[in-house]
């Protein structure tokens, strides 16, 4: 078989078509820059400027505050990469036990409803305090009194919840005949949630899975209020002790650094899927 080449007229249309692109992107560029310089200007050029500058651009408050909070960030992100598989495993195993049928496991369904509802809807700084300061109140035996552990399970908790629900829709937006063409094959309950259902569900909420873990990494900075010197905490130790609010920038600005890449992963994602859903459609 012949190599298949482009006739004339396709060339034609990529080569308007980049030259479209380009135009834009160059549009685009420009605009941003326009806009970037006048907000500049306008910061600029406001009286309060000098004494703005010295209370939240100092460059040596920047330097001198720079290794404790990056000494606290690395907390935050041994939170964040430790959370992040526990909350995934709460999350399908609560999703897997609110969509059995069975009458025997009917307590496990009403307490996974429960413990949705719940922790939904208690903000997640009150359940970070309720856990460290309540589970050591308990005296239990052979359980930790660490923070850094006990704040992991309240964000454990906490974003297990709202995982949970993600991942019971995507169980539920898998169509129908899949279960019953599964069936049809003989595959038993198990087998068919675990090859068929959970596979195509998993695919589908990625991107807001990945949107829950952007705010995950936010919410890590909420172990502070029970003791943990975290970023945000070095930061505003920091500027108490040196009346300067530089340091609480170079903390948003290493938290901002680890979220951006992951919401432009999640934004590339979602057009992924959009793209083969749409030709799936055809």
């Amino acid at each position: 078989m012949s190599d298949w080449t482009p006739s004339p007229a396709q060339l034609e249309r990529l080569a308007v078509r980049r030259r479209l692109n380009a135009r834009s992107v160059a549009v685009a560029t420009v605009a941003t820059v326009v806009v970037l310089s006048l907000i500049g200007f306008v910061l600029v050029s406001s009286p309060g400027w000098p004494r703005v500058k010295a209370t939240f651009f100092s460059w040596p408050d920047a330097q001198a505050s720079f290794p404790s909070i990056v000494e606290g960030f690395w907390l935050n992100v041994r939170l964040f990469l430790l959370a992040e598989p526990l909350i995934l495993l709460v999350g399908v195993l609560v999703a897997v036990t609110r969509g059995t049928t069975s009458p025997l496991l009917f307590p496990l369904r009403a307490i996974a409803v429960v413990y949705t509802d719940l922790f939904r809807g208690l903000p997640t700084l009150l359940v970070v305090i309720l856990i460290v300061f309540g589970i050591p109140a308990l005296n239990l035996q052979g359980v930790t009194n660490s923070i850094f552990w006990l704040g992991l399970v309240s964000l454990v908790l906490s974003y297990g919840a709202y995982v949970a629900e993600v991942f019971r829709a995507g169980i539920e937006s898998v169509h129908p005949s899949q279960v019953a063409s599964a069936d049809a094959l003989g595959l038993s309950h198990g087998q068919t949630l675990r090859h068929v259902v959970l596979p195509q569900a998993v695919r589908r909420v990625v991107p807001p899975l990945l949107n829950d873990f952007v705010s995950l990494q936010k919410d890590t900075a909420l172990v502070s209020v029970v003791g943990l010197t975290e970023a945000l905490r070095a930061a505003q130790i920091y500027s108490s002790f040196n009346f300067n609010y530089t340091s609480l920038l170079v903390a948003g600005a290493f938290f901002v650094a680890l979220t951006v890449p992951l919401a432009r992963f999640t934004d590339w994602l979602g057009r992924r899927y959009a793209r083969r859903e749409r030709a799936g459609a055809r």
